[in-house]
């Protein structure tokens, strides 16, 4: 069965993580992803290793782990855009094209005439999405943008990391560039919701997504943790502003998480934990009332946690329906039971390793599902087929194309 995006295309213009992301989200839904990447270098990400897939003889190949986690599914042309015979083709493709997503600066592609004002004369029809630091005006607008600097301006940093009191207390990036991946998640949503007023009768129209707008924007409950009392809130390692006890807690050999989230589950964990005078005083039966005294609670409960094994914990809790779990690593997640029931670890077949892994798309459809069967490309793999197959340039051109290194 084919994706429920398998009748549109789009054209991938982005390159590192945020818009590769959203690329990567149409792939797997069935789109045809054309991503167009710089003869000789290609995506950034292409250069960010090691690790390196190996190969199967166990060496290194040149494609990076990094390009390899956004980049399934799509099909590589090499273009070079800042000569004319590569902005025509540019301009070709998008013709053909429901998408289009880049992220280059503001005015960039302009001054190739490939702006949104330039595509939609030939194709208004297009859905045309750009991914900026900043976004397409304001004071911030030219300035380049990337995911560490904007977990620190958009307030992210101030509340992820350990107490500034505590020892390793400061700043602290989240592990993953959560900005980029929101902001690619936020362009999907945007583009199918562009499509959807497009499907009713409507034209193409230009999305303008900004990292720090999206950053400001997931903060969340501790946006409104602020807004409703004016008071900045601060780092607290992995314990909660809003809800007690819901940290990570040691064990007699190594971590448990607690997500206690009503009282009902702190009066059962007090049983379990054979302390049920802790679920009877006043100062800790409700939640508001935990959260007022979490100094002097916290530390009865991670008293009491160092008793016993965290296998030990899980067993009781889980079987009592206190919300816990373990702290893995990456080997132990792939490992986990759920994980390898879900399939999430997947296999593509790879013309230079055999087979490349991947993680495969967490959306679930019980009649379109979503998947994919074309692993990352090899920088220009599919150029040739692309000029010739949707564009009908004929074969004496495109050598001439590569003569010219426009391709």
């Amino acid at each position: 069965m084919s994706g429920p995006l398998s009748h549109l295309r789009i054209l991938d213009l982005s390159r590192v993580l945020a818009g590769p992301w959203a690329a990567q989200n149409f792939a797997d839904l069935g789109a045809e992803v054309i991503k167009v990447e710089r003869p000789g270098s290609g995506d950034d990400t292409r250069a960010w290793g090691p690790p390196y897939l190996k190969d199967r003889r166990g060496q290194d190949t040149s494609e990076s782990a990094y390009f390899l986690s956004a980049n399934r599914g799509k099909k590589s042309v090499t273009i070079d855009i800042s000569k004319a015979e590569g902005q025509k083709l540019v301009r070709q493709l998008a013709s053909r094209c429901d998408i289009l997503l880049e992220n280059y600066k503001v005015g960039a592609l302009q001054r190739y005439g490939l702006s949104y004002d330039d595509l939609k004369k030939e194709n208004p029809k297009l859905i045309y999405c750009s991914i900026t630091g900043f976004g397409q005006d304001g004071p911030y607008r030219d300035r380049a943008g990337y995911d560490f600097m904007v977990q620190g301006m958009g307030g992210l940093m101030s509340v992820t990391g350990e107490r500034d009191e505590l020892p390793g207390g400061g700043p602290q990036k989240v592990g993953v560039a959560v900005a980029d991946l929101m902001t690619g998640m936020y362009a999907t949503v945007a583009v199918l919701a562009a499509l959807a007023h497009r499907e009713r009768g409507g034209d193409g129209q230009h999305i303008d997504l900004a990292l720090l707008d999206v950053q400001v924007a997931m903060l969340a409950n501790q946006n409104l943790n602020y807004l409703t009392t004016g008071v900045p809130p601060q780092r607290m390692g992995n314990a909660h502003p809003n809800i007690v006890p819901y940290q990570s807690f040691k064990t007699s050999d190594g971590d448990l998480i607690l997500a206690v989230g009503n009282d009902k589950q702190f009066a059962k964990f007090c049983e379990i934990a054979n302390c049920g005078a802790l679920a009877q005083d006043a100062r800790f039966s409700g939640n508001a009332g935990r959260v007022a005294h979490r100094d002097i609670l916290v530390p009865q409960i991670a008293s009491m946690l160092k008793q016993r094994s965290t296998a030990a914990w899980l067993a009781a809790l889980e079987a009592g329906g206190v919300p816990c779990g373990p702290v893995h690593r990456l080997d132990q997640v792939f490992d986990d039971a759920q994980v390898r029931h879900r399939c999430m670890k997947i296999d593509l077949p790879h013309p230079l390793a055999g087979s490349v892994p991947q993680v495969a798309s967490p959306m679930r459809f019980s009649a379109t599902p979503a998947r994919c069967v074309l692993p990352p490309p090899m920088l220009g793999e599919h150029t040739q087929e692309v000029l010739k197959g949707l564009l009908g340039i004929d074969q004496q051109e495109i050598d001439q194309l590569r003569s010219l290194s426009v391709i």
